[in-house]
């Protein structure tokens, strides 16, 4: 242990010793089997964050009746037949020291029902709806009311039955049944659970004193709660700090601290990249003020230092880890063990662990393709291959890193100064600078793993025709697509990663982007300024896209920010507009059935996607034993994939 005093100190909640202060967020995963029970990838996942380190496991939502999941594969705590199954949950968090609960919940207007078993969503008040379907819900009665608070004391005794060391219930972001109830903003009711703060407040008390009676008095029970909601008409940290004495002598030993709510303030709820690091830690403080429990904090805090702050500054007793522990699940004992650098960063991008599970995909993560697939063996590879790898970018570096570690020889070839590819240009964008970490690690593991790494050098038929590798993987990535419109290869349009890359000085005037997914609206972005500040001058944006929105391939949580600084800046922006022909001070545009030309502009600049560079791959089949194309060079994608590829070609090698 290096340098920290009080992160790796045991810590009671009320019954339950921890042995640092470390907790694992919950963060639903999908990886459930079915309707309810534990299946072996969910086991496995929670199971590697126990043996990384971690002190308090809080398990993903488990749901407390069938009928109202809140995910497709969602945890159950609604039946005693899934009580084995949970046990083997604990068993294996226990075998590594690890304590565990569930957060435990009724989804409410957040429930898929209509959409999985047919039943309404259920609200403290009618016409609720769901965030993501639109759904909405109908009202409780009081007797469905005190049905589900006697349903969270029986779930809460099978968790106790399971092995679980206590619970958390969920009452966070103005979301889910009690969230609802506790929120102004979706309670209308007028009787004993609705109308004043302290009414809102029933429904939570009554539950917990329902856990209490079942699962008994000295069963934990953490309690999670948005500080202050951040809206108009939202509960402030005033109002906080003035139940949190009302919710501790109701039975609550715990409070673990977030802000927002859901979708009004998702990005507080699960901060993109940009936002402050630790962003809740100072309205944490103010809850702590208010109460002698131990108080958890949530929110960007991605490194042990920062942690450790947080608690030498009492703003909190303990820190939850949620997407960092997802990137890393070794991140407790590596910085136990004084090897922080070599924990892989959560960079906030929320493509693997976010955005794909809301496509439709598994829940993983741009630095660590594991997610999901821990317990899986990686086969041996039958003999040592002199492995070459052309370009080193994520992609390159990945299967680089992975190689290496099998015990292959691996040289890594890149024509640029140093490492990174497209990544170099990705991190230019304001918000995103975090992923300078990411090339760091990438490239510090891949040396560390054994791989030779070449820059400055750009690779050709001779110099794969010399080094005749066993194995050639050609990760050359991608280049700004030119498509076939009139005028797009013309001198004097500027490519978007001509420009990223500083080589096109662009100071004032007007200018056009062709091109208005993410990389078009970052270089906006960038270039955009109204001239207010007098050390800058006036340079006006318009971007035209052809989708009817703009930066459709992000995170939403971050397109959230970049759209609010681009209607700051003044940017117009113009979507449902196809491109005929391109000028150099303008374009011609059909939009709405009407063909318009656009002119006058001081600069045109060509965001119109990628096309693939992978013209070495012929000569890499003719000299060498296998051959591998990965990553953008090929299909363009984003640095989520290219990793994955990398890794799974490292692999097979």
């Amino acid at each position: 242990m290096k340098d920290y005093k009080i992160l790796f100190k045991p810590i009671k909640i009320a019954s339950m010793t921890v042995k640092n202060r470390v907790v694992m967020a919950p963060m639903a995963t999908d990886f459930a089997d079915g309707e309810g029970p534990v299946s072996d990838k969910i086991r496995n996942y929670y199971e590697a964050r126990a043996r990384g380190g971690v002190g308090l496991i809080t398990v993903e939502v488990c749901s407390i009746d069938r009928l109202y999941p809140y995910i497709p594969r969602t945890l159950g705590l609604w039946d005693d037949s899934l009580i084995d199954g949970l046990k083997s949950l604990t068993d294996a968090a226990h075998r590594h020291g690890a304590k565990i609960i569930p957060q435990i919940a009724h989804p409410g207007p957040e429930s898929l029902s209509p959409i999985f078993t047919g039943e309404e969503a259920l609200g403290p008040s009618a016409g609720i709806r769901n965030g993501i379907t639109r759904m909405k819900c109908r009202e409780l009665s009081r007797s469905e009311i005190r049905d589900i608070i006697d349903r969270f004391g029986r779930a809460a005794l099978r968790a106790k039955q399971a092995g679980f060391d206590g619970v958390e219930f969920h009452a966070a972001h103005g979301y889910m049944l009690a969230g609802s109830f506790l929120s102004a903003l979706k309670n209308r009711r007028t009787d004993e659970y609705g109308g004043s703060l302290e009414r809102r407040l029933r429904f939570t008390i009554e539950s917990i004193e329902s856990i209490k009676k079942y699962a008994g008095d000295d069963f934990p029970v953490v309690i999670r709660i948005s500080a202050d909601e951040l809206v108009p008409g939202g509960r402030s940290i005033g109002e906080t700090q003035y139940i949190v004495p009302i919710l501790e002598s109701a039975g609550v030993d715990g409070f673990h601290v977030s802000a927002g709510v859901y979708p009004s303030t998702s990005w507080r709820v699960i901060p993109p990249a940009g936002t402050p690091f630790g962003i809740n830690a100072p309205l944490s403080k103010m809850v702590r003020d208010a109460t002698g429990k131990p108080v958890i904090v949530v929110g960007r805090i991605t490194s042990p230092g920062l942690a450790e702050s947080i608690l030498e500054r009492g703003e909190a007793d303990m820190v939850a880890l949620g997407r960092a522990l997802i990137a890393d699940p070794e991140f407790v004992n590596k910085a136990f063990e004084g090897r922080a650098d070599d924990i892989a960063p959560c960079i906030g991008c929320g493509l693997g662990c976010v955005t794909n599970r809301e496509k439709g995909g598994d829940m993983t993560c741009v630095i660590n393709p594991l997610v999901g697939h821990e317990g899986e063996p990686v086969p041996a590879p039958g003999r040592k291959k002199k492995v070459m790898v052309i370009g080193g970018g994520p992609a390159g570096l990945a299967a680089s890193r992975a190689a290496a570690s099998r015990g292959h020889d691996v040289i890594l070839y890149e024509m640029q100064d140093r490492p990174g590819g497209q990544l170099n240009l990705a991190c230019i964008a304001h918000s995103k600078r975090e992923i300078t970490g990411l090339i760091r690690h990438l490239t510090d593991q891949s040396i560390k793993a054994g791989v030779t790494i070449k820059t400055g050098i750009e690779a050709t038929e001779e110099l794969i025709a010399r080094e005749k590798p066993d194995v050639a993987v050609i990760a050359t990535g991608a280049r700004t697509c030119t498509p076939l419109i009139c005028g797009c290869g013309e001198s004097g349009i500027i490519c978007s990663r001509e420009f990223l890359a500083g080589g096109a000085d662009i100071d004032t005037g007007r200018v056009l982007i062709i091109g208005g997914g993410m990389v078009g609206c970052e270089v906006a972005e960038i270039l955009a300024s109204t001239g207010d500040n007098i050390s800058e001058g006036r340079t006006s944006v318009t971007i035209v896209e052809m989708n009817d929105i703009l930066g459709a391939d992000m995170y939403s949580e971050a397109r959230y920010f970049l759209m609010k600084e681009l209607r700051e800046k003044g940017v117009e922006m113009i979507t449902g507009a196809v491109v005929s022909r391109i000028f150099t001070d303008g374009a011609e545009i059909l939009l709405n059935g009407e063909t318009r030309e656009f002119h006058g502009y001081d600069h045109v600049i060509n965001a119109m996607g990628a096309e693939s560079v992978n013209g070495l791959a012929p000569f890499a089949e003719k000299y060498a034993g296998e051959t591998y194309v990965i990553g953008d060079a090929q299909q363009p994608r984003q640095a989520l994939q290219a990793i994955s590829e990398g890794y799974e070609v490292g692999n097979k090698i």
